[in-house]
C-alpha cells in the first residue's frame, strides 16, 4: 500500500476482505469482510494459512467479539458451476461487505481483484499478511470453511472433507474416480468433470446394453 493511501485511510473505517476456497474441488467459496475496532487491537492477526488449527480458532473468537462489525458469505457450489469461480468469488465478496451493520469509509481486499461494491476500493496483493483487517477477514474465512467441510465430511465420509477441505489431494482423488461426484462437488472443474464424464459414458453403455437385452 502506499504511503499516500495509507494517510488517507488513517481514522476512517476500514474494511479488510479476504475469500478462501478458490481452489478446491467441492465445496464453497467463503468470503469475509471485518471492521476492526482500534479500541480494541487484536493481537497475532497474520494470512490465516501460516497460523495453526487452535490459533485461528482462538483469533476468530477474538474477532467475532471486538470487531465493530464483520461478517461471513457463501458462494455456493451450483452458482460456481454456473458462473465460474472468478465470479462467484467477486460476488460472495460483494456479499461479505454488503452483509455488514456499518458502512466502511475504505474496502481493502486481498489479491489484485476488486469485487464491484459502491465503496472506496484498493487490490492488495499479499494483503492477508500486511492488513490486519484483510488478516481477520482471512482468518474468520478460513476457520468458517474449514468447519463446514468438516460437517460435509460427516454427511459424506467416503471423500475425507474434513482432512483436505476438497482440495484435489491423492486421497481425495482416488474417492472421487471410486464414488464419483457428490452433491457438494464442482461439475465444472477438470478432475470432477473428467470422472462424472466417465461415470455418464459408462451409464448410458449399461442402459444401451439393458435396451438390447
Amino acid at each position: 500500500m502506499s504511503d499516500y493511501l495509507f494517510e488517507e485511510i488513517v481514522g476512517d473505517l476500514i474494511c479488510g476482505v479476504d475469500e478462501v476456497g478458490r481452489g478446491p474441488l467441492a465445496g464453497p467459496v467463503v468470503a469475509a469482510a471485518v471492521i476492526l475496532d482500534p479500541r480494541h487491537p487484536i493481537e497475532g492477526l497474520r494470512d490465516s494459512k501460516k497460523l495453526s488449527p487452535k490459533k485461528r480458532e482462538i483469533l476468530s473468537q477474538e474477532i467475532r467479539q471486538h470487531a465493530l462489525a464483520w461478517y461471513i458469505a457463501e458462494g455456493s457450489v451450483e452458482e460456481i458451476d454456473r458462473i465460474n469461480i472468478l465470479q462467484s468469488t467477486l460476488l460472495t465478496m460483494k456479499r461479505a461487505v454488503e452483509g455488514l451493520t456499518i458502512k466502511p469509509d475504505m474496502v481493502l481486499v486481498d489479491g489484485n481483484r476488486l469485487p464491484q461494491i459502491a465503496y472506496r476500493c484498493e487490490a492488495i496483493v499479499g494483503g492477508d499478511d500486511k492488513i490486519p483487517a484483510i488478516s481477520a477477514a482471512s482468518i474468520l474465512a478460513k476457520t468458517y470453511r474449514d468447519n463446514l467441510m468438516e460437517i460435509l465430511g460427516h454427511m459424506y465420509p467416503h471423500y475425507g472433507f474434513e482432512r483436505h477441505a476438497g482440495y484435489g489431494t491423492a486421497e481425495h482423488l482416488k474417492a472421487l474416480k471410486k464414488w464419483g461426484p457428490c452433491p457438494c462437488h464442482r461439475l465444472t472443474f477438470a478432475p470432477v468433470a473428467e470422472v462424472d464424464k466417465r461415470l455418464s459414458r459408462k451409464a448410458d453403455r449399461e442402459k444401451r446394453r439393458g435396451i438390447n437385452l
